[in-house]
């Protein structure tokens, strides 16, 4: 469906700009958006590895483990249905401990595995579980200390002070983690409410 709404603004801006003899200024704004997407990619590349290098400096040294081992009760009453020493757990924890970090793109794969061993744990059911609905939730909110990526955007367009959005998304982050998982839990009760009536 989004791949639809996509081409149908697509075709429409271009059947428009054709009608309103703008396609000059449409194909331009084509080529400098293309010229800039490469320019942000690459500016984005460095910063990413540099990251990724850090992460694992850190996970070799422990620390990841140690803020796995710090959020793991956490994590537990969240995902109450999940056995402790289950590998869906250390995927959900990995993927948590790089979206706190920023780094978007580290976590998608983590993500991508919890979802797999949910699925697994479910009986390979096609429904999604109470868990991973949590987890979807919870990684779509995303509670991040240092904004990584937005930094280096802001680091490219030479901000002034490119750091200043660490308090602000610490704040916004940590209020829509906590909407999330509330939003998650209120319909999961009101599901099981309206199942036992039923």
């Amino acid at each position: 469906m989004v791949n639809v709404i996509w081409v149908v603004l697509a075709v429409s801006g271009i059947v428009y700009a054709a009608f309103n003899g703008t396609m000059e200024q449409v194909n331009e704004a084509i080529f400098e958006t293309i010229d800039e997407s490469i320019l942000i990619t690459m500016s984005l590349l460095g910063v990413l590895v540099f990251w990724l290098g850090l992460m694992k400096i850190a996970e070799e040294a422990g620390l990841l483990k140690g803020l796995a081992k710090l959020f793991k009760p956490v994590v537990r009453r969240l995902f109450p249905e999940i056995p402790a020493d289950d590998p869906a757990m250390g995927y959900i924890l990995s993927n948590m401990t790089a979206n706190i970090f920023g780094l978007g793109n580290a976590a998608t794969p983590m993500g991508l595995k919890a979802m797999k061993e949910l699925k697994r744990l479910s009986g390979g059911s096609t429904e999604a579980s109470r868990s991973m609905i949590t987890l979807l939730a919870i990684n779509t909110s995303s509670l991040t200390i240092v904004p990584t990526t937005v930094i280096a955007i802001r680091m490219k367009y030479e901000s002034v002070e490119p750091t200043t959005i660490i308090g602000p998304t610490i704040l916004a982050t940590l209020i829509s983690t906590m909407a999330a998982i509330l939003i998650d839990r209120y319909f999961y009760y009101r599901r099981r409410r309206l199942g036992s009536i039923l």
